[in-house]
Order: C-alpha cells, then structure tokens, then sequence
C-alpha cells in the first residue's frame, strides 16, 4: 500500500473591507490598505545597525539592498550609507555583491534570517494584522486586544499570523484605561493608525455606557450614561417586559427575571453592560488550593477575579479545570457548578477533592441520580433548568457558578440556567464555536473570553501538539459503492462512513501503532459494533449501561484495555485518559467542535499522538473532513492529507 502525502494549508478567511475611509498615510496593493514607509528616519550611517537594515529590507521588500536605498530610507547621503553597510560587512553581519545594474548591493550573511524574522503589517481598514514568525512578546500583547484568527502559516514563505480587531475584543482588554490599551497597540503594531484608534477608542467608550447596579431598596436599576442612550437604545430595544418602569431620564426599574435578556439585548446594539450589582455570595467558603498553576494559568484566574465574569478558552490538556477550581477558591462563596452528564458530576467531585482542600462531605451532586445541596454542588444544566427545582437554585446566594461545556449555553435548555444569579461567572470550553453561529451568546451571557493561543501552548511545551492527518480511503466493495451511487442524499452520508473499507485501514493504522492506547470514533451504533467485531474490543454507546460503561472506561484509564470503540458520547463530558492514537472512522457531518473535542483526546503535556480522520474518496466526506480541520488548523495544529492508493 502507497500513501500520496500533501500538505493541508486551509484558505485563508478574507473580510471585505469596511465602509469607512481608509487611512491617508497609507498605500493599496493588490485591493488591501498595507502601510507605505515612507517616513524617514535621520541617522547617522555610523550607528547602522542589522535592525536598520532590516527595516530597509521591509521597506523595500527586497532581500537586497543599494546604498542609495539606505541612504534614501535614512535622509543621510549615498557615501554615508555605504559607510554604515561597509561596516556591518565588516563586523561579518552582512555580505556584498557587484551586479550589473548598481556597483554593489548588500543581504545578509544569513540570507535564512529573513524569512525567520518577525513582520507585522497591518490593514487599518478591515482591523487585521499579519505576523510572519511573531515573537512571544508579541503573540502576549496581540492576545490581549486581538483575535487569533489563523495560524496556519507558520512555516517561512507562508501566509503567517492572521488576527482580527473585534468589537468584543477592546470591550474585553484587560486594561485599567484606554492610554493602556493604546501603548500595548502602539508597541507591536508597525506604526500609529489614527484611523484604527479612533475606532478603539470608541469602542472603549461604548463598554462603559450602561450599568446595573443594586438600588437600595434591593431592586435592579439599568442606568446609562445620559439621556438619549436610555431613551434611543435601551427603551427601544429591550423587550417591554424587561423593563418595570422608569426611574429617571438615565434609569430603569429591570424585572429580575429579565436580566439576561437586558445584558443580550445590549450587547447584540453594541453596548455590553458593566454589572455592579451586589450580589449575595452565600455562606464562606473556607478552602485552598492543593495544585500548582502554571503562569497563564494565574493569569486566567486573576482576568476573571477582575472581570467577576468570563470563559476560559483553551486546548484540552491545558488545565481548565484546575484553573478553574483555582477561581473557586479565591471567590471563596458557594458555588453552583453546571456540567452536561452525570459522568462529568463525578469527574468533578475527583478533581475538586484532589487538587484542593475540599472533602467529600463539602461536595454535593444535584441531578437524577443525587441530590444533595453543599458548599459546593454539582448539578446537571437538565435538572438546574427544571422548573420543580428552580425555586431551590433561585434560593442559594451563590458567590460563582462555573458553566463547565459552555457551548452548550445558547440552546434552551441549557440557556435556562443563565437566570441563576451569581456574584461571578466563569464558563469553560476548549471550543466555544456553533454551528449556528451563536458563539456571542456564550460571552454575552457568561462573561468575555480569557484564555491563550493554542499555538502558543504547544510552543511552550504545556501541550503536546497532535500530529493530525486526513486519510482518504477507496472503496474496495462494489456492493457499497454501487450503492452509494444510487443513493440520495441522507442515504449517502451514511455509506460513504460506513465505507467497509475503513475496517482494514483501521487494522493498518493500529499496526503501525501496535502498542498505543487507541479510541476509534463513529456515529452509527451498527458501525461501531461492526468495527468492535472485527478488532475483538469493547463498544461503548449511549445504549451501553452506565456501571458497564465506568467498568470498561476505567479498564482503559488503567492501561488493561488498550483499545476502546467509542459513539458520540464520548466526545465530551467523559473521564478518559488523553489517548495514544485517536481514529476517526465516521462522524464528518458533524460540528468544528467535534472535531476538535475528538483531536482533544490526544491532546496531553507529553509525548507524541496521533490522531486520523478516515474519510471516503470521492465523497462529500472529503469536503467535511477539511471543514472539521480547519477549525483545528486556525487553532496552530498542522495538518496533512493522504491519499490511500487502490
């Protein structure tokens, strides 16, 4: 068997340009607004340095320079340059060459530095910024004011960092002022764009203009910076329910149970709402951290303490949870935490108990097998959304309730415990993304995102970056591809990834890997048995029974089982050990999240892991496969294609 490798480089996101004016200090190439350099700088040509060279080298875009370039570039005379440029040769910085056209022209004596050095250009306009090999000092500044769109091109020659400026963005900085915002702006960006600031500035202005505050009667008062933002914005957006009554031409009376939809409805016009109201935080809490975090970690934790609200977004592996208990303890109030599945309630109490002072008897569980209220309680977003239990949640002063999948938020059920009051809000999820794109729901209703570039993450050594790869299988059975041609549409999804041809791939894969713990993933339950048949292992499915499903995750935990197949239900929520090898045998219809929850099993601090996506050629499954990873390719994971021959 021959595999035909390439590179899977996604396309890059384009965003038409905005309506407004572009800068005047700028140029247009190729339809995009760049920087023009055309400023000088007056220095004398004895102080040239490889820096200055290189900024020449930016400015020209040319790997080569003239001593007239440099002289033009510094407002100094031609003979000047060449003395600065002799000097660098001399110092062995740079070399010289006589070509035809000019008598000399200077690069680098390691022609390589150029495509290793960092570049930053930025595209006021559309709110963009491209980095060429950004240093970590610039990644931490951007990550701050930015959103990190692609990382794709990483490799010299390619496209590079691509972020993007968000309205939610500048209303999230962590900055105690706009003079802060704007150095931290000023400090990476290749030059000032007044038009880009004063956009900034704006924004910045917007995230102040309304607050909810606690009156002293006890009731929720809206109040907003003057007159026509209550009159023009709030009265006439907010639902007429939400709003009681007018208290003055700034203030509103809010009805308690409309509160969430005050905050959404603000946000969605552009102004997210400051909330000061005092909350009740409930009994003490008297616990401490037993774990060591690690620097962004602490950073995380001290974001959400200054927001009071927030989710931390990060690649599986990269702690979560543990920064999150972190949270907890310093809020030091009860605490409500909402998971999705009992499995994950009992995940929880372990982590809680293991990495902090907490005991068994301060934890409670709150769902259809449990109920139990405690300084802590676990409940499942189901039960806390049941209107026979809302009256006890209603009741608890809680100093923080933590959304742990908080993707899940926008959908109904889920979105019912955003009514729950808390002094602090913090939501957790490795992929905050929807299919139906309501991923601003979450931070609106939850609180800003905080959290570190995944690239940045694996760079840094805390999580090991999966080698990921498509593996485009044939059909091998005329029956199924006979079929699969006269099929209709729905009919075709299903035997494209129930191609019999992925069981033999399968066992090629695991030979290639014969002694590293192996999750295989499918959709279809007569797939997955099939599957668990050919290989002699256990299946695990919704349909299993959940004392066979503990005894068989924990056989795999516990290095007894070496391979699992495993349906949806193992895609998130589910105590499993970061696994060796992770094949994906069906589920390509799915979600970006689930392709990125399953390429998460692999993810852990160290060693290397493997994770393929089995995809059948000539299918739509092509076409879902690249779609699922490209989501995982703009997080910074590399990604390769493969052709399995006939």
């Amino acid at each position: 068997m021959t595999d035909s490798d390439r590179d899977f480089d996604p396309p890059a996101d384009s965003t038409d340009a905005d309506s407004d004016g572009a800068d005047t200090d700028s140029d247009v190439i190729d339809g995009d607004t760049v920087p023009a350099d055309t400023d000088t700088t007056d220095l004398p040509a004895s102080s040239l340095s490889l820096d200055d060279f290189y900024e020449v080298v930016d400015a020209e875009e040319r790997p080569v320079l003239t001593a007239s370039q440099v002289a033009r570039r510094f407002d100094c005379s031609r003979e000047e340059a060449k003395q600065g440029l002799d000097a660098l040769e001399t110092a062995g910085k740079l070399d010289s060459a006589d070509v035809e056209h000019d008598p000399v022209v200077w690069y680098p004596s390691t022609v390589g530095d150029l495509a290793g050095r960092e570049r930053v250009v930025l595209f006021p306009t559309r709110r963009e910024i491209v980095v060429d090999e950004p240093t970590q000092y610039t990644r931490a500044q951007l990550a701050q004011f930015a959103h990190l769109v692609d990382s794709t091109g990483t490799e010299p020659g390619t496209r590079g960092y691509l972020y993007r400026i968000r309205q939610e963005d500048i209303w999230a900085a962590p900055f105690d002022d706009l003079d802060d915002l704007l150095a931290a702006m000023r400090s990476v960006l290749p030059r000032e764009s007044p038009h880009l600031e004063e956009w900034v500035t704006a924004q910045w202005e917007r995230a102040s203009q309304f607050i909810l505050r606690t009156h002293d009667d006890g009731y929720t008062v809206l109040e907003a910076a003057n007159e026509n933002l209550m009159g023009n914005v709030a009265q006439q957006k907010i639902p007429e329910d939400a709003l009681r009554g007018p208290i003055s031409e700034t203030e509103a009376w809010v009805n308690s149970d409309e509160i969430a939809a005050v905050k959404r409805t603000l946000y969605e016009a552009g102004y997210p709402v400051a909330d000061d109201r005092d909350l009740d935080t409930g009994d003490a809490l008297d616990a401490e951290l037993t774990a060591t975090l690690r620097d962004y970690q602490q950073a995380w934790v001290d974001t959400f303490l200054d927001q009071q609200a927030g989710v931390f977004v990060g690649p599986p592996g990269s702690g979560k949870t543990i920064a999150a208990i972190a949270a907890l303890v310093a809020v030091g109030g009860e605490t409500l935490i909402l998971v999705p599945s009992r499995e994950l309630a009992a995940q929880w109490r372990e982590e809680l108990t293991t990495h902090s002072t907490l005991t068994d008897a301060d934890v409670g569980e709150y769902h259809g097998g449990t109920k139990e209220i405690r300084p802590v309680t676990i409940a499942t977003y189901q039960t806390a959304g049941m209107d026979r239990h809302r009256q006890l949640f209603d009741s608890r002063g809680w100093g923080l309730i933590i959304y742990d999948e908080v993707q899940h938020i926008p959908s109904p059920i889920f979105r019912r415990s955003t009514q729950l009051q808390a002094a602090h809000r913090l939501g957790l999820s490795a992929t905050p993304v929807r299919e139906d794109d309501k991923e601003k729901e979450i931070f609106t209703l939850i609180g800003p995102s905080i959290g570190t570039d995944w690239a940045a993450l694996f760079e840094a050594g805390f999580v090991a970056e999966p080698e990921v790869q498509i593996r485009y299988v044939p059909w091998r059975d005329d029956d199924a591809k006979n079929a699969y041609s006269s099929a209709d549409s729905q009919d075709r999804h299903r035997i494209a990834a129930q191609n019999p041809a992925k069981i033999d791939e399968i066992r090629t894969l695991r030979g290639r890997h014969p002694d590293a713990k192996t999750l295989i993933f499918v959709d279809y339950l007569d797939q997955g048995e099939e599957i668990a048949d050919a290989l002699d292992v256990p299946f695990i499915s919704g349909e299993t029974a959940h004392h066979e499903r503990q005894r068989q995750f924990a056989a795999f935990r516990d290095g007894e089982q070496r391979t699992l197949v495993v349906s949806r239900i193992a895609d998130e929520g589910i105590d499993l050990p970061n696994a060796e090898l992770a094949v994906v045998a069906s589920g390509l219809g799915g979600s970006r999240r689930q392709g990125t929850q399953r390429a998460g099993r692999t993810m852990r601090p160290v060693g290397n892991a493997v994770l393929y996506v089995l995809a059948t050629r000539g299918s739509r499954e092509e076409d879902f496969a690249q779609r699922q990873m490209r989501h995982l390719a703009g997080k910074g994971v590399r990604i390769s294609e493969t052709t399995i021959s006939e």
